[in-house]
């Protein structure tokens, strides 16, 4: 597997603090996004290595993994199992006449590591029986991309071919699809060690509003303004919902703040097209404004009513 330097793909030395981290994905994601670059294949190739670098350097346990091993930093817990299953043997002169490497808590470069992974799986490690020799395989890596849709793409399942590396991919959508919500496609990673099988391949979707609604899972929220007099006297107005517009019969002394439920004209549930949230609807009474003198004083002497 090529070698890609996470630190050099986001800008960063090291030292790099974790909002650095952030700060720099943000930066290099706005500028690479493929909506912005939708025929540029540098660019979205650009793109993938910085989710990936970011996928691994912010998280702190991946990145002490990456900085100690590498492009092998996915096979750091096998390699620390072999390290304690050698105990005090150490790791000289126990391999086909290898290098010697120390434990004692010193890092590896990466040079080392892979020549030391190299002789202990690559070329057929040890067995328990001892004597015979077995190749160790281990999966691929897991790979990183993010989807951005509108909220109005996930009212039903749809296909949809994106771009990874070289690779054209096509999935399905499922309706109902989360913010933040990530899927496995097995098999589409980078290629596994010593014939192991690949990575997934892990799709984090960013959900973008384009709607006047508020989303809490499948469930819409709204505001609509009604008029003193029809809060007043009941009457009917015409909402919005997803699907288009709707009458809704406005009760005679609604108060301010009532909240209606619209059944089933919310968002579909996930993977369930026909099933489907709520829309609630919350009323907020319109005041007139610039009364006239007459409306000034029927108003005062339905004061005086009360």
């Amino acid at each position: 597997m090529e070698f890609i330097d996470y630190y050099k793909v986001l800008g960063l030395d090291k030292n790099a603090t974790a909002a650095d981290i952030k700060k720099a994905y943000r930066k290099l994601a706005r500028k690479l996004h493929p909506d912005l670059n939708p025929n540029d294949k540098t660019a979205q190739q650009k793109f993938q290595q910085i989710n990936e670098a970011n996928e691994v350097l912010s998280d702190p346990e991946k990145r002490k993994k990456y900085d100690q091993y590498g492009k092998d930093w996915q096979h750091a817990d096998a390699f620390e199992e072999a390290k304690r299953q050698q105990g005090s043997q150490g790791f000289g002169g126990g391999f086909g006449g290898q290098r010697t490497y120390s434990g004692g808590g010193k890092a590896f470069d990466e040079s080392q590591f892979s020549d030391f992974f190299e002789s202990m799986f690559g070329g057929g490690g040890f067995s328990r029986g001892g004597g015979s020799r077995q190749t160790a395989q281990f999966k691929g890596q897991d790979l990183n991309a993010t989807l951005r849709l509108n909220l109005t793409d996930i009212l039903k399942s749809q296909k949809q071919t994106i771009s990874i590396g070289d690779k054209k991919i096509r999935l399905t959508i499922p309706a109902g699809v989360e913010d933040g919500q990530t899927i496995k496609i097995k098999g589409y990673g980078g290629e596994g060690m010593n014939g192991g099988p690949k990575g997934d391949l892990l799709i984090t979707f960013e959900i973008f509003n384009n709607t006047r609604f508020k989303r809490l899972e499948s469930d819409l929220y709204s505001t609509e303004e009604v008029s003193i007099y029809t809060a007043l006297l009941g009457g009917e107005i015409t909402v919005e919902t997803l699907t288009g517009k709707v009458k809704l019969n406005v009760r005679p002394e609604t108060q301010n703040d009532t909240k209606v439920k619209l059944k089933g004209k919310g968002l579909p549930k996930y993977k369930k097209e026909d099933q489907h949230g709520d829309l609630f609807i919350t009323y907020k009474i319109v005041l007139p404004k610039n009364l006239s003198e007459k409306e000034k004083e029927l108003f005062t002497e339905l004061s005086k009513l009360r």
